[in-house]
């Protein structure tokens, strides 16, 4: 039995909330009373504390004297956090037993928040770095690259299905019956870290491999049913031609696959392209037909673009700034 909270010593707001905790604590077998006297001893939460900032500050360790290597690394640890903050929304979508048209959107059109924001500040790096220093401190960080970013990985796997991530060629020849395996055996980014002379595999992509192909495979088996196009598909029928849901994946679609690569590789151009020596600084790898949208046609929901969109994916986006590199 609760032993009775006499309540002419507490105001009633504070009795009331002490007869909540003590139903809480009861109801696991816990004493209120001793976790109330921890209550005591502790500190009051401070913000900066609570967000660890002292380590967050202290995260930033380059590899040279030179200042901008500093900007390069702060940007894409916020870039990482914005990834952590998509895959948050990823899991809650695929928590959805039976998911309804309005929250579908409410979380889709938080990930295309995220994504708009790292599309809009990526030129904080490119136009916050000297291309010089750059140059000289790039050809330390070798093999090192963007592409083995593992969030993002993780972001087309929870995206969509396996089989639309497969090599456009391959997933061609396997067909839409491909087993799981299969399709991972020839995921689109295998070809994307390769030696462009030989085709063989570089060693950005060799690491990237040797540490993630299990955490991969089991994100894989988890969202094989739980993917956003997965969710989408057991919506009504009605509401999965909602005007709202198809503006939310188009504008997912066109973020992550077409505007997101679309960004690294116009600062690969600016970067890279003209000084030989820098481009040995990403490995020997064929980033010139990786990054650009119109060659991967990476695309997570076909089924709701019209052919000439297909066969356009990625197209205008490439040449316009190839326009401003001429």
């Amino acid at each position: 039995m609760l032993s009775p909270i006499p309540s002419d010593e507490f105001a009633p707001a504070v009795l009331e909330q002490l007869r909540r905790l003590q139903q809480k604590y009861a109801a696991d077998g816990q004493d209120l009373a001793g976790y109330l006297e921890g209550l005591y001893y502790a500190d009051y939460v401070n913000y900066w504390d609570y967000i660890e900032l002292d380590t967050l500050l202290s995260l930033q360790r380059p590899l040279t004297q030179i200042p901008d290597e500093r900007i390069f690394i702060i940007y894409h640890q916020i870039t990482e956090l914005y990834f952590k903050l998509c895959l948050c929304e990823y899991e809650q979508i695929g928590d959805l037993q039976q998911p309804t048209l309005q929250e579908v959107v409410l979380r889709v059109g938080r990930i295309n928040r995220y994504f708009e924001n790292l599309i809009d500040s990526f030129d904080v790096m490119v136009d916050g770095m000297d291309k010089q220093q750059f140059l000289q401190f790039r050809m330390s960080l070798m093999p090192a690259s963007g592409f083995q970013s593992v969030q993002y990985r993780m972001i087309e796997l929870a995206s969509t299905s396996l089989f639309y991530l497969a090599d456009k060629e391959k997933r061609r020849l396997l067909g839409e019956a491909a087993a799981h395996d299969e399709l991972l055996g020839c995921i689109y980014w295998k070809a994307g870290a390769t030696i462009e002379e030989s085709g063989a595999k570089a060693l950005t992509l060799i690491q990237f491999e040797e540490k993630y192909t299990d955490t991969l495979h089991q994100h894989a088996r988890r969202f094989a049913e739980r993917n956003v196009w997965s969710v989408v598909q057991r919506l009504p029928a009605a509401d999965q031609q909602h005007p709202r849901l198809l503006r939310a994946l188009r504008q997912l679609d066109v973020s992550v696959n077409v505007n997101w690569p679309l960004m690294h590789y116009k600062s690969a151009v600016r970067y890279l392209e003209r000084d030989p020596t820098a481009i040995a600084a990403t490995g020997g790898t064929n980033w010139k037909k990786y990054l650009p949208p119109k060659f991967q046609k990476r695309i997570f929901y076909p089924a709701i673009w019209s052919e000439q969109e297909l066969e356009d994916w990625g197209k205008g986006w490439v040449e316009s700034v190839l326009g401003e590199q001429g």
